[in-house]
Protein backbone atom coordinates (compact mmCIF):
# COMPACT_ATOMS: atom_id res chain seq x y z
CA UNK A 1 0.00 0.00 0.00
CA UNK A 2 1.08 3.62 -0.13
CA UNK A 3 1.25 5.73 3.28
CA UNK A 4 3.05 9.06 4.26
CA UNK A 5 5.85 8.02 6.04
CA UNK A 6 8.33 10.54 7.97
CA UNK A 7 12.00 10.54 6.99
CA UNK A 8 13.12 13.54 8.79
CA UNK A 9 13.05 17.10 10.12
CA UNK A 10 10.15 18.86 7.64
CA UNK A 11 10.64 15.64 5.34
CA UNK A 12 7.76 13.37 4.96
CA UNK A 13 7.56 10.82 1.75
CA UNK A 14 5.03 8.87 0.60
CA UNK A 15 6.15 5.43 -0.03
CA UNK A 16 5.15 1.86 -0.44
CA UNK A 17 5.17 -0.04 2.48
CA UNK A 18 3.78 -3.55 3.94
CA UNK A 19 -0.01 -4.02 3.90
CA UNK A 20 -1.44 -4.45 7.36
CA UNK A 21 -2.83 -7.69 8.38
CA UNK A 22 -5.03 -8.80 11.41
CA UNK A 23 -2.85 -9.55 13.99
CA UNK A 24 -4.85 -10.37 17.10
CA UNK A 25 -8.64 -11.56 16.89
CA UNK A 26 -9.83 -8.23 18.01
CA UNK A 27 -8.68 -7.02 15.38
CA UNK A 28 -9.97 -4.89 11.89
CA UNK A 29 -8.38 -3.68 8.72
CA UNK A 30 -10.13 -0.78 7.29
CA UNK A 31 -9.30 0.52 3.51
CA UNK A 32 -8.88 4.38 4.39
CA UNK A 33 -11.16 6.72 2.17
CA UNK A 34 -10.65 9.51 3.79
CA UNK A 35 -7.62 10.92 6.44
CA UNK A 36 -6.52 14.32 7.59
CA UNK A 37 -3.58 16.17 8.51
CA UNK A 38 -3.47 17.40 12.01
CA UNK A 39 -1.68 20.48 14.11
CA UNK A 40 -0.34 17.80 16.08
CA UNK A 41 1.08 16.24 12.68
CA UNK A 42 3.02 19.39 12.46
CA UNK A 43 4.96 18.67 15.56
CA UNK A 44 6.35 15.77 14.46
CA UNK A 45 7.17 17.81 11.02
CA UNK A 46 8.96 19.94 12.56
CA UNK A 47 9.68 19.05 16.53
CA UNK A 48 9.89 15.60 17.94
CA UNK A 49 12.09 13.89 15.60
CA UNK A 50 13.84 12.38 18.54
CA UNK A 51 11.14 10.26 19.03
CA UNK A 52 10.75 8.91 15.12
CA UNK A 53 12.49 6.79 13.23
CA UNK A 54 12.30 7.14 9.43
CA UNK A 55 9.69 4.98 7.85
CA UNK A 56 7.06 5.59 10.18
CA UNK A 57 3.56 5.99 9.01
CA UNK A 58 1.91 9.36 10.34
CA UNK A 59 -1.84 10.41 10.49
CA UNK A 60 -4.42 9.51 13.34
CA UNK A 61 -7.86 11.24 12.11
CA UNK A 62 -9.28 8.60 9.71
CA UNK A 63 -12.44 7.26 8.69
CA UNK A 64 -13.01 4.59 5.85
CA UNK A 65 -14.28 0.86 4.79
CA UNK A 66 -13.50 -2.35 7.07
CA UNK A 67 -12.12 -4.98 4.59
CA UNK A 68 -11.40 -7.27 7.41
CA UNK A 69 -12.50 -8.54 10.88
CA UNK A 70 -10.56 -11.12 13.24
CA UNK A 71 -12.31 -14.44 14.39
CA UNK A 72 -13.84 -12.40 18.08
CA UNK A 73 -15.44 -9.14 16.58
CA UNK A 74 -18.61 -9.41 16.44
CA UNK A 75 -19.92 -5.80 16.49
CA UNK A 76 -18.38 -4.85 12.68
CA UNK A 77 -18.74 -6.91 9.73
CA UNK A 78 -16.51 -6.27 5.67
CA UNK A 79 -18.54 -3.32 4.07
CA UNK A 80 -19.15 -1.19 7.36
CA UNK A 81 -17.97 2.25 7.47
CA UNK A 82 -15.71 3.61 10.29
CA UNK A 83 -14.59 6.35 11.92
CA UNK A 84 -11.20 5.50 13.61
CA UNK A 85 -10.75 7.59 17.62
CA UNK A 86 -7.00 8.62 17.21
CA UNK A 87 -6.50 7.47 20.91
CA UNK A 88 -6.27 3.77 20.83
CA UNK A 89 -8.74 2.50 23.86
CA UNK A 90 -9.78 -0.83 24.47
CA UNK A 91 -13.46 0.40 25.93
CA UNK A 92 -13.54 -1.83 28.95
CA UNK A 93 -10.18 -1.15 31.12
CA UNK A 94 -10.93 1.01 34.40
CA UNK A 95 -9.67 4.18 32.79
CA UNK A 96 -11.90 3.94 29.95
CA UNK A 97 -15.47 3.06 32.43
CA UNK A 98 -14.24 6.65 33.60
CA UNK A 99 -14.86 8.11 30.57
CA UNK A 100 -10.44 8.82 30.30
CA UNK A 101 -10.28 7.07 27.37
CA UNK A 102 -6.61 8.73 26.55
CA UNK A 103 -5.63 7.32 29.87
CA UNK A 104 -6.28 3.89 28.62
CA UNK A 105 -4.57 1.40 31.13
CA UNK A 106 -4.42 -1.28 28.21
CA UNK A 107 -2.34 0.72 25.89
CA UNK A 108 -0.23 2.86 28.18
CA UNK A 109 2.82 3.59 26.53
CA UNK A 110 4.68 2.75 30.41
CA UNK A 111 7.96 2.53 29.13
CA UNK A 112 7.93 6.54 29.04
CA UNK A 113 5.22 7.35 31.60
CA UNK A 114 2.95 8.10 29.00
CA UNK A 115 -1.49 7.79 28.54
CA UNK A 116 -3.27 5.63 26.00
CA UNK A 117 -1.01 5.02 22.82
CA UNK A 118 -2.38 6.97 19.82
CA UNK A 119 -2.32 6.36 16.16
CA UNK A 120 0.80 7.58 13.95
CA UNK A 121 2.36 9.90 16.73
CA UNK A 122 5.98 8.90 17.66
CA UNK A 123 7.61 6.55 20.62
CA UNK A 124 6.00 8.19 23.60
CA UNK A 125 2.62 7.18 22.23
CA UNK A 126 3.52 4.07 21.21
CA UNK A 127 5.10 4.17 17.71
CA UNK A 128 1.41 2.83 16.09
CA UNK A 129 1.49 2.72 12.17
CA UNK A 130 -1.02 5.77 11.40
CA UNK A 131 -4.25 6.06 9.17
CA UNK A 132 -2.41 7.99 6.25
CA UNK A 133 -2.45 5.58 4.18
CA UNK A 134 -4.76 3.01 2.08
CA UNK A 135 -5.42 0.19 5.06
CA UNK A 136 -5.22 1.00 9.07
CA UNK A 137 -4.88 -2.06 10.98
CA UNK A 138 -7.36 -0.90 14.26
CA UNK A 139 -7.27 -2.69 17.63
CA UNK A 140 -10.19 -3.57 19.65
CA UNK A 141 -12.73 -3.79 17.28
CA UNK A 142 -15.66 -3.89 18.85
CA UNK A 143 -15.10 -0.96 21.04
CA UNK A 144 -13.28 1.54 19.25
CA UNK A 145 -14.29 2.21 16.04
CA UNK A 146 -17.18 4.23 15.49
CA UNK A 147 -19.47 3.00 12.68
CA UNK A 148 -21.48 5.68 10.75
CA UNK A 149 -24.15 5.57 8.20
CA UNK A 150 -23.65 4.47 4.66
CA UNK A 151 -24.61 7.83 2.46
CA UNK A 152 -23.58 11.01 2.92
CA UNK A 153 -19.76 12.34 2.24
CA UNK A 154 -16.96 11.49 4.55
CA UNK A 155 -17.00 14.87 5.51
CA UNK A 156 -19.98 14.76 7.62
CA UNK A 157 -18.44 12.13 9.54
CA UNK A 158 -14.11 12.25 9.63
CA UNK A 159 -13.98 14.92 12.49
CA UNK A 160 -15.28 12.49 14.43
CA UNK A 161 -12.05 10.89 14.61
CA UNK A 162 -10.13 14.09 16.39
CA UNK A 163 -11.28 17.65 15.70
CA UNK A 164 -15.42 17.26 16.76
CA UNK A 165 -14.14 15.23 20.27
CA UNK A 166 -11.25 17.37 20.99
CA UNK A 167 -12.96 20.96 20.23
CA UNK A 168 -15.97 19.35 21.63
CA UNK A 169 -13.87 18.94 24.76
CA UNK A 170 -12.29 21.60 24.81
CA UNK A 171 -15.79 23.98 25.47
CA UNK A 172 -16.61 21.11 28.08
CA UNK A 173 -13.66 21.59 30.22
CA UNK A 174 -13.88 25.51 29.24
CA UNK A 175 -16.56 25.55 31.41
CA UNK A 176 -18.94 28.26 29.94
CA UNK A 177 -21.73 29.37 32.05
CA UNK A 178 -24.87 30.06 29.90
CA UNK A 179 -24.72 33.11 27.64
CA UNK A 180 -21.09 33.60 29.22
CA UNK A 181 -18.21 34.23 27.39
CA UNK A 182 -15.13 32.54 26.61
CA UNK A 183 -11.95 33.53 24.23
CA UNK A 184 -10.68 31.02 21.96
CA UNK A 185 -6.38 31.73 21.37
CA UNK A 186 -5.75 29.75 17.73
CA UNK A 187 -8.52 29.70 15.15
CA UNK A 188 -6.51 26.24 13.44
CA UNK A 189 -9.15 23.61 13.06
CA UNK A 190 -9.61 22.64 16.48
CA UNK A 191 -9.64 26.66 17.61
CA UNK A 192 -12.51 26.86 14.72
CA UNK A 193 -14.78 24.43 15.72
CA UNK A 194 -14.28 25.38 19.54
CA UNK A 195 -15.83 28.30 18.80
CA UNK A 196 -18.60 26.81 16.72
CA UNK A 197 -19.28 24.18 19.49
CA UNK A 198 -19.26 26.98 22.24
CA UNK A 199 -21.88 29.20 20.16
CA UNK A 200 -24.13 26.07 19.20
CA UNK A 201 -23.84 25.29 23.05
CA UNK A 202 -25.25 28.94 24.13
CA UNK A 203 -22.07 30.95 24.47
CA UNK A 204 -23.16 34.89 24.01
CA UNK A 205 -19.90 35.92 22.90
CA UNK A 206 -16.91 34.10 21.30
CA UNK A 207 -13.55 36.15 20.54
CA UNK A 208 -11.44 34.03 18.39
CA UNK A 209 -7.33 35.36 18.24
CA UNK A 210 -5.18 34.84 15.38
CA UNK A 211 -2.37 36.24 13.34
CA UNK A 212 -3.29 34.55 10.41
CA UNK A 213 -6.28 36.75 8.29
CA UNK A 214 -7.78 33.66 6.42
CA UNK A 215 -8.58 31.88 9.88
CA UNK A 216 -9.88 35.14 10.93
CA UNK A 217 -12.18 35.90 8.25
CA UNK A 218 -13.77 32.21 8.65
CA UNK A 219 -14.26 32.57 12.29
CA UNK A 220 -16.13 35.66 11.85
CA UNK A 221 -18.32 34.50 8.95
CA UNK A 222 -19.45 32.02 11.94
CA UNK A 223 -20.13 34.55 14.78
CA UNK A 224 -17.18 35.17 16.20
CA UNK A 225 -15.74 38.45 17.15
CA UNK A 226 -12.80 38.17 15.47
CA UNK A 227 -8.96 39.60 16.93
CA UNK A 228 -6.30 40.07 14.72
CA UNK A 229 -2.83 39.21 17.35
CA UNK A 230 -0.60 41.77 15.00
CA UNK A 231 -2.97 44.66 15.59
CA UNK A 232 -3.39 44.28 19.38
CA UNK A 233 0.07 42.46 20.62
CA UNK A 234 0.61 42.98 23.91
CA UNK A 235 -2.91 44.87 24.62
CA UNK A 236 -4.71 41.97 23.32
CA UNK A 237 -5.79 41.36 27.09
CA UNK A 238 -6.82 45.01 27.52
CA UNK A 239 -9.34 44.48 24.12
CA UNK A 240 -10.84 41.75 25.17
CA UNK A 241 -11.29 43.82 28.50
CA UNK A 242 -12.89 46.43 26.62
CA UNK A 243 -15.53 43.91 25.63
CA UNK A 244 -16.16 42.02 28.25
CA UNK A 245 -16.84 45.40 31.08
CA UNK A 246 -13.45 44.99 32.30
CA UNK A 247 -13.07 41.58 33.36
CA UNK A 248 -12.29 39.46 30.69
CA UNK A 249 -13.92 36.12 29.62
CA UNK A 250 -15.57 33.99 31.75
CA UNK A 251 -13.32 31.37 29.81
CA UNK A 252 -10.44 30.90 27.38
CA UNK A 253 -9.56 28.11 25.54
CA UNK A 254 -6.25 27.86 24.31
CA UNK A 255 -6.12 26.00 20.94
CA UNK A 256 -2.31 26.82 19.84
CA UNK A 257 0.09 24.71 22.06
CA UNK A 258 3.93 24.10 21.15
CA UNK A 259 3.40 26.02 18.09
CA UNK A 260 2.37 29.12 19.67
CA UNK A 261 4.39 32.81 17.98
CA UNK A 262 6.38 33.17 21.39
CA UNK A 263 9.60 34.44 22.66
CA UNK A 264 12.55 34.19 20.56
CA UNK A 265 14.14 31.73 22.82
CA UNK A 266 11.80 29.34 23.14
CA UNK A 267 11.50 29.06 19.43
CA UNK A 268 15.07 28.82 19.17
CA UNK A 269 15.30 26.24 22.15
CA UNK A 270 12.42 24.03 20.17
CA UNK A 271 15.01 24.39 16.29
CA UNK A 272 18.23 23.42 18.29
CA UNK A 273 16.45 20.27 19.90
CA UNK A 274 15.54 18.98 16.64
CA UNK A 275 19.36 19.66 15.56
CA UNK A 276 20.71 17.32 18.36
CA UNK A 277 21.46 13.66 17.71
CA UNK A 278 18.68 11.82 19.14
CA UNK A 279 20.43 10.42 22.53
CA UNK A 280 21.36 13.92 23.24
CA UNK A 281 17.98 15.11 22.14
CA UNK A 282 15.65 13.03 24.32
CA UNK A 283 17.09 13.58 27.46
CA UNK A 284 16.53 17.15 26.99
CA UNK A 285 13.52 17.32 26.00
CA UNK A 286 12.35 14.98 28.55
CA UNK A 287 14.41 17.05 31.68
CA UNK A 288 15.22 20.60 29.80
CA UNK A 289 12.42 20.90 26.93
CA UNK A 290 10.99 24.37 27.39
CA UNK A 291 7.67 25.43 25.40
CA UNK A 292 6.92 29.25 23.56
CA UNK A 293 4.34 29.64 26.13
CA UNK A 294 2.92 33.25 24.92
CA UNK A 295 -0.57 32.02 24.49
CA UNK A 296 -1.07 29.80 27.59
CA UNK A 297 0.25 32.89 29.26
CA UNK A 298 -2.09 35.29 27.56
CA UNK A 299 -4.93 32.93 28.83
CA UNK A 300 -3.90 33.68 32.01
CA UNK A 301 -4.03 36.77 31.58
CA UNK A 302 -7.04 36.93 29.49
CA UNK A 303 -9.37 35.14 31.51
CA UNK A 304 -11.64 36.88 34.29
CA UNK A 305 -11.01 36.08 37.78
CA UNK A 306 -12.59 33.00 38.85
CA UNK A 307 -12.48 31.80 35.27
CA UNK A 308 -11.87 28.88 33.71
CA UNK A 309 -8.96 28.14 31.22
CA UNK A 310 -9.08 24.85 29.26
CA UNK A 311 -5.64 23.68 27.15
CA UNK A 312 -6.44 21.83 23.83
CA UNK A 313 -3.29 22.80 22.54
CA UNK A 314 -0.33 19.74 23.06
CA UNK A 315 2.65 21.52 25.25
CA UNK A 316 5.89 19.06 24.95
CA UNK A 317 8.17 21.06 27.73
CA UNK A 318 9.56 19.30 31.07
CA UNK A 319 10.05 22.72 32.60
CA UNK A 320 7.86 25.69 31.44
CA UNK A 321 7.69 28.40 34.12
CA UNK A 322 4.16 29.00 35.06
CA UNK A 323 2.72 32.31 36.92
CA UNK A 324 1.40 30.96 39.92
CA UNK A 325 1.23 34.01 41.77
CA UNK A 326 -0.92 34.91 39.60
CA UNK A 327 -3.10 31.78 38.70
CA UNK A 328 -3.45 31.57 42.77
CA UNK A 329 -4.45 35.47 43.17
CA UNK A 330 -7.13 35.47 40.27
CA UNK A 331 -8.27 31.73 41.22
CA UNK A 332 -7.63 30.68 37.86
CA UNK A 333 -9.23 26.82 37.06
CA UNK A 334 -7.15 25.24 34.58
CA UNK A 335 -8.31 21.69 32.72
CA UNK A 336 -6.43 20.17 29.90
CA UNK A 337 -5.39 16.86 27.97
CA UNK A 338 -5.92 14.95 25.22
CA UNK A 339 -9.43 14.51 24.37
CA UNK A 340 -11.05 11.19 25.25
CA UNK A 341 -12.63 10.77 21.82
CA UNK A 342 -14.84 8.01 22.54
CA UNK A 343 -17.01 9.99 25.53
CA UNK A 344 -18.27 12.51 23.45
CA UNK A 345 -19.18 10.50 20.42
CA UNK A 346 -22.79 10.32 21.89
CA UNK A 347 -23.03 14.18 22.43
CA UNK A 348 -21.88 14.73 19.00
CA UNK A 349 -23.03 12.34 16.54
CA UNK A 350 -27.14 13.91 16.84
CA UNK A 351 -24.98 16.53 15.09
CA UNK A 352 -24.11 15.07 12.04
CA UNK A 353 -27.40 15.31 9.93
CA UNK A 354 -28.27 16.90 7.08
CA UNK A 355 -28.99 20.17 9.27
CA UNK A 356 -24.97 20.04 9.67
CA UNK A 357 -25.28 22.89 12.25
CA UNK A 358 -21.47 23.07 13.08
CA UNK A 359 -20.96 23.55 9.66
CA UNK A 360 -18.32 20.17 9.41
CA UNK A 361 -19.07 19.52 5.23
CA UNK A 362 -16.96 22.62 3.82
CA UNK A 363 -14.42 22.54 6.73
CA UNK A 364 -12.08 21.27 4.61
CA UNK A 365 -10.26 24.12 2.69
CA UNK A 366 -8.13 21.61 0.91
CA UNK A 367 -9.07 17.82 -0.30
CA UNK A 368 -5.73 16.20 -1.92
CA UNK A 369 -4.70 13.11 -3.35
CA UNK A 370 -2.33 11.02 -0.77
CA UNK A 371 0.41 11.14 -2.84
CA UNK A 372 0.23 15.43 -2.93
CA UNK A 373 0.76 14.67 1.25
CA UNK A 374 4.33 16.24 0.93
CA UNK A 375 2.88 19.44 -0.36
CA UNK A 376 0.14 19.73 1.84
CA UNK A 377 2.54 19.38 4.66
CA UNK A 378 4.80 22.17 3.80
CA UNK A 379 1.54 24.54 3.21
CA UNK A 380 0.49 23.66 6.13
CA UNK A 381 3.30 24.41 7.94
CA UNK A 382 3.58 27.78 5.91
CA UNK A 383 -0.34 28.75 6.84
CA UNK A 384 -0.09 29.38 3.00
CA UNK A 385 -2.94 29.20 -0.06
CA UNK A 386 -5.59 30.02 3.01
CA UNK A 387 -4.85 26.19 4.48
CA UNK A 388 -6.74 25.16 7.72
CA UNK A 389 -8.13 22.02 7.64
CA UNK A 390 -6.80 19.24 4.66
CA UNK A 391 -8.39 16.03 3.92
CA UNK A 392 -5.88 13.32 1.69
CA UNK A 393 -8.06 10.80 0.05
CA UNK A 394 -5.95 7.79 -0.95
Amino acid sequence: MRAVTWQGTRDVRVQSVPDPQVKEPTDVVVRVTSTGICGSDLHLYAVMGPYLDAGDILGHEAMGIVEEVGSEVSTLRPGDRVVVPFNISCGRCFMCDQGLQSQCETTQVQEYGKGAALFGYTKLYGQVPGGQAQYLRVPFGDTLPVKVPKGPPDERFVYLSDVLPTAWQAVEYADIPPGGSVTVLGLGPIGQMAARVALHRGARLVIGVDLVEARLSRAAEHGVHALDLKEHGKGLADAVRGLTDGRGTDSVIDAVGMEAHGTRFGSAAQRATTMLPDALARPLMEHAGIDRLDALHAAIDIVRRGGTVSVSGVYGGAIDPMPLLTMFDKQVQLRMGQANVRSWVDDILPLLDDSDPLGVEGFATHTLPLEDAPQAYAMFQAKSDGMIKTLLTP
